[in-house]
């Protein structure tokens, strides 16, 4: 997945009411951008640090810069939370999840469960619906090691909980976490962070949820599937 425009680089000066991050360009001026990521950031949000932001043309927002890429020391890392839906839709689409080939249908927030909306839907005649669940991964805190998540968020909980169910009704479901950095080779629930969340993991998996875990390569002119990792759950 290409950026629409090139981004623009500088150096995070804070991030703060959770939205907001101030960041200082090359030439010295200072802006506000957007954050999607509603996580913690953590390991990402170091002042000084390098970040990547896109620019909008479009003149009701009201923010027209966003948080594009972050780093962890010298890997950039994906922080917009909006990308790993958009390029896990394309990528299956095209063909290049290998245990998410054969669907004839393809789309993308389709309702199900309690009052939720599934991230992927796919349907075939010879196959069992099949219901995907994206969650954007950016925390590295060993060497090699992908975790997630980076807080505590009952709503991926509940997310588990729902998976679960749907192969309960006959249908496949998978949990597909989405790793915006190039530096892992393994996926591991954040233990410490959220007890809660990786318990669920391991009860929803008993259940038959399906995990698949993969890399990006992630540069300033776009971000793509790179490799599937290890999973250490």
């Amino acid at each position: 997945m290409k950026f629409d425009t090139p981004l623009i680089p500088g150096k995070l000066v804070k991030r703060y009411k959770r939205f907001l991050a101030d960041v200082e360009l090359t030439d010295g001026t200072i802006v506000t951008a957007h954050t999607t990521n509603t996580g913690s950031m953590l390991g990402l949000v170091e002042a000084g640090s390098s970040v990547w932001l896109s620019e909008s043309d479009n003149p009701k927002r009201k923010l027209k810069y966003t948080w594009e890429i972050g780093a962890a020391g010298k890997t950039p890392v994906g922080v917009n939370t909006a990308i790993p839906n958009k390029l896990v839709f394309e990528e299956i689409s095209a063909g290049n999840i290998p245990l998410l080939t054969g669907y004839t249908t393809i789309k993308r927030e389709v309702k199900y469960g309690k009052n939720s909306r599934i991230d992927v839907f796919l349907q075939a005649e010879d196959k069992a619906d099949c219901y995907v669940e994206i969650k954007s991964v950016t925390l590295s805190r060993e060497p090699g090691v992908a975790e997630f998540p980076d807080a505590v968020s009952s709503r991926s909980t509940k997310h588990l909980q729902e998976l679960g169910d749907m192969v309960e009704e006959g249908h496949r479901a998978v949990m597909f976490y989405l790793t915006q950095r190039g530096d892992c080779t393994q996926f591991v629930p954040a233990k410490d962070i959220d007890p809660v969340y990786a318990d669920a993991l391991k009860v929803a998996m008993s259940r038959g949820v399906e995990i698949i875990a993969y890399s990006c390569n992630v540069t300033p002119e776009g971000i793509h599937l790179d490799k599937p990792l290890e999973l250490g759950i």
